[in-house]
């Protein structure tokens, strides 16, 4: 699986960085055959924004969250691709 990171208007830690890889893996439970997984996170005024492009075999999927924290982007979504499985 190969994660990419883009960061606008902010600045880029070791801390996102390995956050967003172990928010990625959890993508290994319900995809057997995820090639990509492309971030992109970015702050709107006050706003914190991220969102996550995913391709697994043929299949592509997208999701976008915001959050007063960017870490809860994060989470928001894993569950929205989650339940775009469901």
């Amino acid at each position: 699986m190969n994660v990419s990171i883009t960061f606008r208007h902010m600045d880029h830690t070791p801390t996102l960085d390995q956050t967003i890889r172990e928010k990625s893996e959890k993508f290994k439970k319900w995809f057997s055959n995820i090639t990509t997984v492309h971030w992109t996170c970015w702050v709107d005024g006050t706003d914190h924004c991220s969102e996550v492009t995913l391709h697994a075999g043929p299949q592509a999927y997208f999701a976008k969250a915001h959050a007063d924290d960017l870490y809860k982007t994060f989470d928001l979504i894993v569950t929205k691709i989650k339940n775009q499985l469901e």
